[in-house]
């Protein structure tokens, strides 16, 4: 039995890739949050750590466990992380690295899979994103990532780890709540209007964003988990393929699929925000979608996927 540790268990893709290998597998989880759910952690085959990342306590419960499989999504998210550099830093790199460099020393050389992001391409993005755009983040978040993606070759160079580092797109349909995440805007559209209440986009009509479901997010997760090495780069990074729309079309998919009426749009574009998350070009990844990974289907398909999270 393979057994697996998960940090950032209680967000939320961490819970969806929690209960989807729990579903569907036999693995052994070992858990890691500040705080997790009783629900998650009812199963036998389920060790649960409550504490921060950044506590080497913790880091040193967890890697008291043989792991042959790492998934690593804790993170401060990127408002957040802009707001407070330090614990950034604290958090999504030193951590980041205490926790790879005592893998490296258990000697049975894990796969990690980690979740990198689209913010390490940056903005303004080139008119075409493929898989040999450069890597220049505009943010913090997206700079301490984009610093763990090359250790992490590093660490497989030197036959530490066998590591996979995905970044993600806008991933959908987020609770409603305070996350540090300036793209939550995205996922609060499906909560206004599944409700039916008035949304105001703070993107244009003509605005365009990478998106995907949390269901296929889990999936091209739990898929880096097992992919062979041959299909992944020298550099260990795949950027996931991903359904590219305008926000009218999100929206107006919103509405036919609610049954709701246009009125319950406004629009009040942000040049600042729509800069960062709405001029996402056409993205082109052969890499991916030749080792495996996927996209929802078609846009129809994620906005489904999403509403059925409300």
């Amino acid at each position: 039995m393979k057994r697996v540790l998960i940090t950032g268990a209680n967000g939320f893709v961490g819970r969806h890739l929690c209960q989807h290998l729990l579903n569907h597998t036999d693995w052994y989880l070992i858990l890691l949050d500040q705080i997790l759910d009783d629900e998650l952690c009812s199963e036998g085959r389920v060790t649960r750590l409550e504490g921060g990342l950044e506590s080497a306590a913790i880091i040193e419960r967890a890697l008291s466990f043989p792991l042959d499989i790492v998934f690593h999504l804790a993170a401060l998210p990127g408002g957040a992380a802009e707001q407070n550099p330090g614990l950034s830093r604290e958090i999504n790199l030193n951590a980041t690295l205490d926790l790879l460099d005592g893998l490296g020393r258990q000697g049975n050389c894990p796969r990690v899979v980690y979740s990198s992001t689209i913010a390490v391409l940056g903005s303004p993005l080139p008119e075409v994103v493929d898989d040999q755009s450069p890597v220049r983040p505009r943010m913090i978040y997206g700079t301490h990532k984009a610093m763990i993606e090359l250790a992490l070759a590093d660490y497989t160079r030197r036959n530490k780890l066998n590591s996979v580092a995905v970044r993600l797109p806008g991933i959908i349909a987020r609770p409603f709540m305070p996350n540090g995440l300036k793209s939550a805007f995205l996922s609060n559209a499906f909560h206004h209007i599944a409700a039916g209440h008035r949304f105001t986009s703070p993107v244009s009509c003509e605005a365009t964003m990478w998106l995907m479901s949390v269901q296929q997010c889990v999936k091209n997760l739990v898929h880096a988990a097992r992919v062979s090495d041959n299909a992944i780069p020298t550099s260990r990074v795949v950027t996931l393929p991903a359904v590219r729309t305008t926000m009218q079309a999100l929206l107006e998919t919103l509405l036919y699929q609610t049954g709701s009426s246009e009125s319950l749009l406004e629009w009040q574009p942000d040049e600042n925000l729509e800069q960062d998350f709405g001029q996402q070009p056409p993205l082109l990844t052969p890499v991916a979608e030749a080792a495996g990974f996927r996209s929802d289907q078609d846009l129809a398909s994620l906005v489904a996927a999403g509403l059925s999270l409300i």
